[in-house]
């Protein structure tokens, strides 16, 4: 069991002495705090975090976050306040705890929506401080060590949320330590047999291979040694889990996955890792297009190294790391190597590191800020998590990191929000290219925007990144609620008409009062509430009413005053309803429906005429003059077989500039089969043009829209 001595030994290689009394001082008042408290092990509950600090030591992690990481679990499992640790440890400390505190319940008796509302939690206390979530990946990491203690359902839990939270983020900050034996523990836990089957079959297969890791190695640290380089060569060890997530991901057997043998080259400098790359290449003959050079390109975690694959003696594959002895600290280590810089101050490639985490923690804050809620914001965290990379160039240059099948919207958002939001298209090596196209490493996106534009809702069928996904969806939701507030206000004007008076004729302390019944504030929530058709606007309307009115009045249940004119403009509240397709010319009423808006059905439509005729449910309405939208509808044709007749009937809809969007043909046992066609006209002039020339026509024997 580690004490608090032996710990205090090993913080004499990195922090001065006054800083090591601190650190025992916290732990001799969080043992006085957990006195009495055991663990599920047994064991007095001091030992956890003694433990985690230990963790954080072996990380070299600042004396705060040591401090940290000794009272996480005081103001959350003892009588101590925040403000009591605040006056005896410093606010700085204090803070930490506070951040780890509010995320203590991540250990979740859980469903979804908690887990993604505390993973909501955990964002907001990073970007207060960073230290916050490498205490808790600490914190997580030793409650794993000792998951055994725990009911087996609960280990289940609690390491599914390791594979899907706590994992990720270790590897999103570069700590591939940490990550890797987090991932083997909850796999151990998760999959229990799975993960024995391919323990043993790893030390099976260690001990068949032991001869060829040896020779290779060898020849690899005797030709540096013959070019005069200083480099340690050693093999890399497969982690369970990793070999088990390639087995499902990609298909491959344990065989296949073993063949290829994994070694890593530690160098002293930057050009000696360029020189050992060419050395290794001599030897053996490398795999084309299985170069990465992550030293010129970083990945968004600060990870730098060179990878290479290449063909070794008796047809086997060799996979090649190369990096400095300062790269390879912070491959481990990632921002844990890092984080004590922005107080003592380091070296730039350090302080690079750290920005790049923080800036990744200011991208979720922002995508947090946007989301509706915490299974969206979840959602589009996931895929930030996982990234495949892929590495593009603006015009001027500047590298963009993006997600494996990233498109240019994706690459807009990176550059700017602003930028994504009025983009219109893009140009790939110069030459245009859609949207949607999937972006390739290497290649140079320039974006062309215009100031009018805005997004299209059809780009989150294809965006990838969270960034882009989020302000597509906040853009538009902003949209909507215009939209919604703007079709409320038409409609309660329109309802208040029947009373002869106006939105601005009612008296504030009656809208008031309803507003406070409501739950509203201000009178667009109220407007946006009945855009939406979750409230009626004709009963609002009779609430406001003037106060001379009174008594059942004849207008009271008449929907049919000032007639609310439809431009075919309104945008995401206003839908037009495909039963019986409505196009200008059409006599139209509108039905109010829950969550949608106005939805706009032809007047003699069956599945409105049982309330057609209640005012609270259905709104009289007309057609704008100045219309220029174009309006689906939907034809059946009875025709008589013959070659090339799906093509006639296209070019002479065409011909009278209606736009065919599909044509079905259904074949019958009688002589005329039924051909079904949806076009877009301007309004019912255009309609009767396009069905008149479709009956001219030789073969067509009857024609009825739909």
């Amino acid at each position: 069991m580690p004490t608090v001595d032996a710990l205090s030994d090993r913080l004499t290689e990195y922090l001065d002495l006054q800083q090591i009394k601190a650190v025992r001082r916290a732990y001799f008042y969080a043992e006085q705090a957990h006195d009495g408290q055991r663990r599920k092990s047994g064991e007095p509950y001091v030992t956890h975090p003694l433990a985690v600090a230990s963790i954080l030591a072996g990380m070299h992690m600042d004396h705060q976050s040591l401090m940290a990481a000794m009272l996480h679990d005081v103001i959350e499992d003892t009588e101590v306040s925040r403000e009591g640790l605040e006056n005896q440890f410093g606010q700085a400390v204090a803070d930490i705890v506070d951040g780890v505190s509010k995320l203590t319940h991540l250990e979740f008796e859980t469903r979804a929506e908690a887990q993604a509302e505390n993973f909501q939690k955990m964002v907001l206390a990073m970007a207060v401080d960073i230290r916050v979530i490498l205490v808790k990946l600490a914190d997580r990491l030793h409650n794993m060590r000792t998951l055994g203690a725990m009911p087996p359902e609960k280990q289940r839990r609690i390491a599914r949320e390791t594979l899907d939270i706590y994992a990720p983020v270790a590897a999103r900050l570069g700590m591939r330590d940490l990550q890797l034996e987090l991932e083997d523990l909850a796999f151990q836990s998760y999959h229990p047999m799975r993960s024995k089957y391919i323990r043993r079959a790893v030390v099976q297969a260690r001990g068949q291979r032991k001869d060829v890791i040896t020779s290779i190695e060898d020849a690899i640290r005797n030709r540096l040694q013959q070019e005069g380089l200083k480099g340690g060569v050693s093999g890399r060890e497969k982690h369970l889990y990793s070999i088990y997530s390639k087995m499902k991901s990609k298909g491959k057997s344990f065989a296949e996955i073993m063949d290829v043998f994994a070694f890593r080259i530690v160098t002293e400098s930057v050009d000696d890792c360029y020189r050992a790359l060419g050395i290794v290449h001599n030897l053996y003959k490398p795999v084309p297009g299985r170069f990465k050079d992550y030293i010129a390109i970083p990945k968004a975690n600060g990870y730098q190294s060179l990878h290479t694959d290449l063909f070794g003696a008796r047809d086997i594959t060799i996979e090649v790391q190369i990096r400095t002895k300062e790269m390879d600290a912070v491959a481990s280590q990632g921002i844990a190597e890092h984080s004590h810089y922005k107080i003592y101050g380091d070296s730039s490639s350090a302080i690079d590191g750290y920005n790049r985490a923080r800036k990744w923690v200011q991208g979720l804050l922002e995508m947090q800020k946007r989301a509706g809620n915490s299974m969206e914001f979840i959602e589009t965290v996931k895929t930030d998590l996982f990234p495949d990379e892929v590495y593009v160039f603006s015009p001027k240059g500047r590298i963009f990191e993006l997600p494996q099948g990233a498109t240019a919207v994706d690459f807009a958002y990176a550059v700017h929000t602003d930028v994504g939001n009025s983009c219109v298209s893009c140009r790939i090596n110069r030459r245009l290219a859609p949207l949607s196209q999937p972006l390739q490493s290497g290649q140079t996106v320039e974006i062309i925007t215009t100031p009018s534009a805005q997004p299209n809702m059809a780009w989150l069928n294809f965006v990838v990144t969270g960034k882009a996904r989020s302000a597509i969806r906040h853009f538009l939701k902003v949209q909507q609620r215009g939209e919604s507030v703007e079709l409320g206000r038409r409609l309660l004007t329109q309802f208040l008409t029947n009373y002869g008076a106006s939105i601005d004729d009612v008296d504030p302390m009656v809208l008031s009062q309803l507003l406070d019944e409501a739950g509203f504030t201000t009178l667009d929530e109220l407007l946006e509430d009945i855009g939406m058709g979750n409230r009626m606007a004709y009963v609002v309307a009779r609430r406001l009413r003037p106060a001379e009115e009174t008594g059942e009045d004849e207008q009271d249940g008449d929907s049919t005053g000032a007639a609310l004119a439809i431009q075919g403009t309104e945008g995401m509240v206003l839908h037009y309803a495909r039963c019986c397709g409505p196009i200008p010319g059409d006599p139209i009423t509108g039905h109010i429906s829950t969550g949608r808006g106005l939805v706009i059905h032809r007047t003699d439509c069956r599945n409105i005429a049982f309330m057609k005729d209640d005012a609270e449910k259905c709104v009289y309405l007309k057609w704008a003059t100045n219309i220029d939208e174009e309006f689906i509808v939907n034809l059946d044709l009875k025709v008589e077989s013959e070659r090339g007749l799906i093509a006639t009937l296209a070019t002479t809809a065409a011909g009278v500039s209606a736009n065919v969007l599909k044509v079905d043909i259904t074949e019958t046992d009688d002589a005329l089969n039924t051909v079904h066609m949806d076009l877009t006209v301007k309004d019912r002039i255009h309609l009767a043009t396009v069905m008149r020339k479709l009956k001219a026509l030789k073969a067509v024997y009857k024609l009825t829209r739909v």
